[in-house]
């Protein structure tokens, strides 16, 4: 079933050259929050079939009053795959390739081989070599407008089945930015500057995260980055997406273990 991202101020990448809002609101006809401070819910309101419930917000236990949470010092290290413009969902995974959302750890690993399959043949370099699931690959840099096309989740799903941990774009589709999120699959970090003019595909890099931003150092060059703030959208993707945030911070309830 395909998740729904609520409003996170601060989080949203520009998708031109245009200074972005600062608040960009999310509407979804399944799933509301009521919110009266930043990403901390009082309570959620689902709709399903022509039923409305409302779950209240339980009182984490692991959470002081009056506590928010931030995202921890986060560093990825790996080769680096680099693209440029306007890298389209039908690149990333080809529609035909598709049809099923993962469920299970055979699909997961189905989806994965797909990752980026979609590239034309100037691409010499795969992404995920054929015959195989896992990318050596980890962290994904991209120019401007990644990730637009159609809205599938299918998109960031694959490239975290096959390994990637982060993407480093100048800009996203904003669609793409939300389904990254919400499934807590990839980083869509932003860049400061046009990195992918700047990188090679299998450079050595390293990314630091911290709440005030991030720091991309490619090893082979010597180089680095700034990077910018991913804002509340940091610790939802920290935590494995919108549904395993809004379980650890007591927004809804844990499965039971039987």
């Amino acid at each position: 079933m395909a998740s729904s991202l609520p409003t996170l101020p601060r989080a949203l990448p520009s998708s031109s050259s245009k200074p972005s809002s600062p608040l960009v609101p999310f509407r979804s006809s399944s799933l509301k929050f009521t919110t009266p401070t930043p990403f901390i819910p009082s309570s959620i309101s689902i709709s399903s079939r022509g039923a409305s419930f409302v779950i209240p917000r339980a009182t984490p236990a692991s959470h002081g009053s009056g506590s928010t949470e931030t995202l921890a010092k986060t560093t990825f290290h790996g080769l680096c795959f680099v693209l440029k413009d306007n890298i389209d969902t039908d690149q990333i995974i080809p529609a035909d390739k598709a049809t099923i959302f993962p469920s299970n750890q055979q699909e997961r690993d189905e989806i994965a081989s797909y990752a980026l399959s979609g590239l034309p043949d100037s691409h010499t370099t795969r992404f995920v070599v054929p015959g195989e699931i896992k990318s050596k690959y980890s962290i994904i840099i991209a120019g401007e407008n990644f990730g637009c096309g159609s809205s599938r989740e299918h998109a960031p799903v694959c490239l975290g089945a096959a390994g990637a941990k982060a993407v480093v774009a100048q800009t996203y589709a904003r669609i793409f930015f939300r389904n990254s999120v919400a499934t807590g699959e990839v980083f869509p970090l932003e860049s400061e500057v046009r990195v992918c003019d700047e990188c090679t595909t299998g450079d050595t890099v390293t990314i630091e995260l911290r709440d005030s931003g991030g720091l991309l150092t490619n090893h082979t060059t010597g180089k680095q980055y700034k990077l910018k703030a991913i804002g509340d959208a940091g610790p939802v993707i920290d935590a494995g997406g919108i549904f395993a945030y809004a379980r650890k911070v007591g927004m809804i309830p844990s499965p039971s273990v039987a």
